[in-house]
């Protein structure tokens, strides 16, 4: 484990200084749909981390954003998102993060993300606890939602923002508020770091959450489904939160979800 750890730490330290260096530079930029952009920074952010994982570790499995993996029958897999906050970096807005997740059949043993702008470097082993920077972290300890502050995404290609909406608006009623930052694997770090109660998003990618679930769980909270059920890397949503006010964010989420299909 420590071997993955270590070895991944200096991969995202090296693809997030490509990542800095390239942010204050123009852009090229192409759209895989409509308004789901991809810039060059993310094609050679990704190329330069799984040309170094191929070389550390040759028989595992690559899956990354931009479609630059590796297939092999290892029950070892990699997933990176080489520029998680794509849309902020286009704009010149500085919240996106270099992520990398290791599984181990379908569970995530090792996971780093890394913050290239604020230098947050956010590690986790199976086990082995969450970390900022070296320095163990751990979970809010506020239970109650109406004290909390959560964080949400909204995908430019998903099919059902239309609902996330409709929850945004109630929990903003709920709560302390929320905030959309941009980046999930950030944002999953910040629920870690007790930055927030909370944050869920209703497509999310497995490049996205891989290595943020880890850090979320090994600094004490819990990620599932809306529902409260087991999260599933290859599904679409997730809740993660402090463990202390997911059951009551799931009420939230079947209440709301309910009213919908009842209109």
């Amino acid at each position: 484990m420590e071997t993955y750890l270590n070895t991944a730490v200096e991969i995202a330290r090296e693809a997030g200084a490509l990542l800095a260096q390239l942010f204050d530079h123009p852009h090229e930029i192409s759209y895989k749909r409509p308004s789901d952009l991809v810039t060059d920074a993310d094609r050679r952010s990704e190329a330069l981390i799984v040309e170094r994982l191929r070389t550390h570790f040759p028989e595992h499995a690559i899956v990354s954003e931009e479609g630059g993996g590796h297939e092999t029958s290892s029950d070892y897999c990699w997933y990176v998102d080489p520029l998680d906050g794509t849309t902020n970096f286009a704009h010149g807005f500085p919240a996106f993060a270099v992520s990398l997740g290791l599984v181990y059949r379908h569970e995530s043993i090792a996971g780093v993300v890394y913050d290239p702008v604020r230098e947050e470097l956010f590690t986790a082993g199976r086990g082995a606890g969450s970390y900022l920077n070296h320095k163990r972290i751990r979970v809010s300890k506020i239970g109650s939602l109406s004290e909390s502050l959560l964080a949400t995404g909204f995908p430019p290609f998903a099919d059902n923002n239309n609902l996330n909406v409709k929850l945004f608006s109630r929990f903003m009623q709920l709560s302390h508020g929320i905030r959309r930052p941009g980046s999930a694997a950030l944002d999953l770090c910040s629920v870690a770091a007790g930055r927030f109660e909370a944050f869920w998003e209703l497509k999310l990618n497995p490049w996205d959450k891989a290595a943020g679930s880890l850090v979320v769980t090994e600094a004490g909270g819990r990620v599932s489904d809306l529902a409260g059920g087991p999260l599933e890397l290859l599904g679409d949503e997730i809740l993660s939160s402090n463990g202390l006010v997911h059951d009551e964010m799931c009420r939230v989420f079947t209440e709301v979800a309910g009213a919908r299909a009842r209109g």
